[in-house]
């Protein structure tokens, strides 16, 4: 048996560290994981929820510690620690009254109740929500009435979610081998390749993903790429591919026909995307390093050719905060302008592959408008035009937005925050 107070100082030493740098929580996790070979399957879900949630929850703990506390002083981690279990009802008042029996905890349980009683909206989201103020501000001048149930959406796990790869197999197929390994899923709403994942499990470590059959990847994030397919396009370009979610997408889809560029400025993640692709069966994907941003002559080259160009931008990343809710403490009001400057840029050199006709895809995972609409009306023009969604998914388009652009939410439709624009050259 694990003991407990060993598990308390593992968490309490990831979390000081975490707010050090408020680094990516999953990747210091990982690093953790590996060097502590004493911790079992309880432990780590343990320890990586309990981190996740010191994270997610700061703001509304801190109240909550503050409402509980007779004199004013800076709250201590192993109270923060605390304060979490009994707001999540992990440990009764009284239990934690053991540890701590400074503080009123009976009123610290109670702090979503005055929470609630906040008649200003923008305190109370960021309360609730555990949100810079900054950022609670910016939701409701974008969303309006709807900004506190996005907000709490955002700040929820995200589900797990996968992509049946049709290079291998259809969505039924896979969930047929999932079901065999006793591993139970529901099909996704938006896209026919997504799949949730219900029974907690090692995703990595399944047969199916072994051999390729599925990806991890948010049904959102299979949206955005299945915007780049329409049309029978020869000649893709994903100018900020990364480490390759969307452009494995796009390759399925396509079966493997036509070329399909994977550009970015990251040749680690490049590398990744190259060992992806051998287990996912890609064959049609030619990945190219922009090193130090410079466009290498092989992308030179392509210079009005490219059917579709899709960038997943670079941004704010506020609609994935559910997933990297570390997001929140690291981003500054300022680096909005510096994002959207950028994504300007970026579409401003996309827009020179595109062949006449072709279609430019501007794709981000935030839900601000300053990164969003406000980014492509100052590029659209008499040679680059918006095309209405619905002329590029159907009927579909309907359903996850405004018939113009995609707009995918937590709180709307269960998936991760995107937001993307089809636009096409002129001439």
């Amino acid at each position: 048996m694990v003991d407990g107070g060993r598990l308390r100082a593992l968490v309490l030493e990831l979390w000081q560290r975490t707010r050090m740098d408020w680094g990516f929580v999953t990747d210091r996790l990982a690093v953790t994981f590996r060097k502590e070979a004493w911790l079992g399957s309880h432990e780590r879900r343990f320890v990586g929820e309990t981190l996740y949630g010191l994270v997610r929850h700061l703001r509304r703990v801190d109240a909550a510690l503050a409402r509980g506390r007779k004199t004013a002083r800076a709250p201590r981690d192993l109270e923060r620690l605390l304060a979490l279990l009994v707001l999540e009802r992990l440990i009764e008042p009284a239990r934690a009254a053991q540890a701590a029996g400074e503080l009123d905890w009976n009123a610290v349980a109670q702090i979503d109740e005055a929470i609630a009683a906040e008649r200003k909206v923008v305190p109370r989201i960021a309360l609730a929500a555990s949100l810079p103020d900054w950022l609670a501000e910016r939701l409701v001048a974008d969303w309006g009435s709807e900004a506190e149930a996005l907000a709490r959406a955002l700040n929820q796990r995200a589900p797990m979610t996968v992509r049946a790869n049709l290079l291998v197999g259809d969505r039924g197929a896979l969930a047929a081998e999932l079901a065999r390994a006793r591993i139970a899923t529901a099909p996704g709403a938006w896209c026919d390749t997504a799949l949730h994942v219900e029974t907690r499990t090692n995703l990595f470590g399944l047969e199916a993903w072994k051999r390729g059959a599925m990806e991890a990847q948010d049904e959102g994030s299979q949206l955005l790429a299945d915007l780049a397919i329409t049309g029978g396009a020869k000649l893709v370009v994903d100018l900020c591919a990364g480490a390759g979610g969307k452009t494995l997408a796009i390759a399925a889809r396509l079966g493997n026909r036509g070329r399909i560029v994977a550009a970015d400025i990251d040749a680690h993640k490049l590398e990744e995307l190259r060992r992806r692709a051998r287990r996912a069966g890609v064959t049609s994907a030619q990945p190219l390093h922009l090193e130090g941003g410079r466009w290498p002559p092989a992308l030179e080259a392509l210079r009005g050719k490219a059917d579709v160009v899709l960038v997943d931008a670079p941004c704010s990343g506020i609609g994935a905060l559910r997933r990297n809710p570390e997001a929140r403490w690291r981003l500054r009001e300022a680096d909005l302008a510096m994002f959207a400057a950028r994504q300007k840029e970026i579409l401003g050199q996309a827009r020179v592959l595109l062949a006449p006709g072709g279609r430019l895809v501007y794709a981000t995972c935030t839900l601000l408008e300053v990164e969003n609409a406000g980014v492509v009306a100052a590029v659209v023009g008499p040679d680059l035009v918006a095309v209405p969604l619905t002329e590029v998914l159907g009927e579909r388009a309907r359903a996850i937005g405004d018939g113009t652009a995609l707009t995918v939410t937590p709180h709307r439709h269960g998936t991760d925050g995107f937001y993307a624009r089809v636009m096409r050259r002129v001439g």
